[in-house]
């Protein structure tokens, strides 16, 4: 498999599911041999009903964990003290009660789109979704505790990192006292995002606030005795929330564009329910149950195109799961990318096609045939503020402007930590009310 996996990963890894049909496979990369799982009962026992035996560990982390340490992306004591700390942060309830601040937050960064709109100037799509993101980040994550320009700084630090370290995922089993191609710029990037985060914490780890934002909550954190957590600590959980909040977001809404332009009537259809909503108004919480083609359009968003597209997982007992024995430290490679698109599991997978996400479509589903935050214990908890967030972007956007222009028509994806396309996206914005 290894010419097929360093000609295209992503390609490869969802030939060989597709091949498998939903059972699990040794996939022979030489001195190490991962173990690919793509069916829905399979997943649900990995990730759900035995998922103490499955960690976050082994040569897959190793990258990431240079980034984010031992936190909320980690295992054990570490990650038991940041989901207790941070799960009542991001309760569906509580973030509802944000929503009107990320309603403001993004009305603001639409409003950025509106010069490039009007003198018909292209836009960078990830930069511009970014940009978006970043302001709903500062006014969730930070309570207003840190200014745009630093902010900004953020973003592109992660796409690097999320490009950097492809190699290390190619090619495992190097030790990391050799380097390989990228590993300078993911240092470079690491450097970048501590030159912003660790003053930050330095400054109000001793005098946390009462803010109901994701930082005040790791400031007031105390430890498993009631003694107080270490700065790191709250360095590498805000990191880490950081870094899958912009990524998700971001990510995602960059392939909406190449797919609208590529389904014509999915457009009609979307752009009917946000103008009978939503109007030209600034989009606003209460406007979300009302859309519910705008929902089932980011769902499917995220069937095709997951950001976080591989969960591995290092056995820790040994174990049969369907017919096959584990063994004690050997990896187990989940990919919603694989499963969500594997005819077993989905009519007609490779079709955008969000109505499959009705109420009446979507019943008898397995759970863990869609699974685009994981599942168990380590589903990601950040995602409310993802569905709630993406909608008000996509409605906020398209209640304000039209796209007449996009380019490349269909994406592709490349391998990094997130999915992204392969190909740079630009698109081309007209004024609502100036297009119809």
């Amino acid at each position: 498999m290894i010419p097929a996996i360093l000609r295209d990963p992503v390609r490869a890894l969802l030939d060989m599911g597709r091949e498998a049909a939903g059972e699990i496979v040794r996939v022979n990369l030489g001195p190490f041999r991962p173990y690919l799982v793509t069916h829905p009962d399979h997943l649900q026992h990995v990730l759900r009903g035995n998922a103490a035996n499955y960690t976050r560990d082994g040569v897959f982390w190793r990258p990431l964990h240079r980034l984010f340490g031992d936190g909320i992306m980690s295992d054990g004591p570490e990650w038991e003290l940041s989901r207790k700390v941070l799960q009542p942060v991001f309760t569906a309830k509580h973030v509802e009660a944000l929503a009107g601040r990320m309603a403001d937050a993004v009305a603001e960064g639409v409003d950025e789109l509106s010069g490039p709109a009007e003198s018909g100037r292209e836009i960078d799509v990830p930069e511009s979704m970014a940009r978006i993101v970043n302001r709903t980040v500062v006014r969730v994550f930070f309570g207003g505790k840190i200014d745009m320009a630093d902010a900004e700084r953020l973003a592109p630090a992660f796409d690097s990192i999320g490009a950097s370290v492809v190699v290390r995922y190619l090619l495992p089993s190097v030790p990391y006292s050799v380097r390989v191609p990228g590993d300078r710029a993911f240092l470079r990037a690491v450097a970048a995002i501590d030159d912003v985060v660790v003053p930050l914490v330095e400054r109000h780890r001793g005098r946390p606030d009462d803010g109901d934002d994701i930082f005040s909550a790791l400031c007031r954190a105390r430890g498993p005795e009631g003694g107080e957590v270490s700065a790191r600590w709250i360095r590498d959980n805000l990191v880490a929330m950081l870094a899958t909040a912009t990524e998700t977001t971001a990510g995602a809404l960059t392939w909406l564009w190449p797919l609208l332009a590529a389904h014509p009537e999915v457009a009609g259809r979307l752009y009917e329910e946000v103008d009978r909503v939503v109007g030209r108004d600034r989009v606003r919480p209460g406007h979300l149950a009302s859309l519910p083609y705008t929902g089932q359009v980011v769902q499917e968003l995220l069937r095709l195109y997951p950001v976080g597209w591989l969960f591995p997982r290092m056995v820790v007992e040994p174990e049969v799961v369907g017919g096959v024995r584990l063994e004690a430290g050997e990896t187990v490679v989940v990919s919603p990318y694989v499963t969500h698109r594997m005819e077993a599991f989905w009519d007609r997978p490779e079709v955008f096609d969000p109505g499959r996400f009705s109420r009446r479509r979507s019943e008898g589903r397995h759970r863990y045939a869609y699974f685009p935050f994981g599942g168990g214990p380590h589903q990601c908890i950040g995602m409310h503020v993802f569905a709630i967030e993406a909608r008000l972007i996509v409605a906020g956007v398209l209640a304000r402007f039209r796209p007449v222009a996009c380019s490349p028509e269909v994406a592709t994806p490349r391998m990094g930590a997130s999915l992204r396309p392969r190909q740079h996206v630009r698109l081309t914005l007209r004024p609502a009310a100036a297009a119809a």
